[in-house]
């Protein structure tokens, strides 16, 4: 049952975002815990660094099972996906931040572009609409 307001307002926001800003918002989600696990290393807080890796880690496992397999780019994106997650996992083993900031900055260039396309979608849809 929900019962925070802020929980209500999530779940509102991700019932009523078209397509792309759910992918936006899986993005930042997955960028959000990579960066906590960082902080983890940073204060040797190892089970803060091993829960927030998992999360990123879900985020990513779903990315790759949405993925619309009729599209050529699909099979290149699900391949940055694992390595993305080999690298969250690394970074987890080995307690390292270099493979985790790796993994953050792909992310980030992902969600930069897919919010670019997404734009231009949006301003398609205005001139032919």
């Amino acid at each position: 049952m929900i019962t925070s307001p802020y929980d209500k307002y999530r779940q509102s926001s991700v019932q009523t975002s078209s397509p792309a800003q759910l992918l936006l918002m899986m993005f930042d989600g997955a960028i959000r815990f990579g960066k906590a696990a960082l902080e983890g290393i940073d204060s040797s807080d190892f089970n803060k660094v091993s829960t927030n890796l998992g999360k990123a880690q879900t985020i990513v496992n779903e990315l790759i099972t949405t993925l619309d397999n009729t599209y050529e780019v699909s099979k290149g994106l699900a391949s940055m996906y694992e390595y993305i997650n080999y690298l969250f996992i690394e970074s987890n083993i080995k307690k390292s931040k270099e493979q985790a900031e790796e993994a953050i900055g792909y992310l980030l260039e992902l969600r930069q572009t897919f919010a670019q396309a997404s734009k231009m979608n949006i301003t398609q849809d205005q001139q032919h609409g």
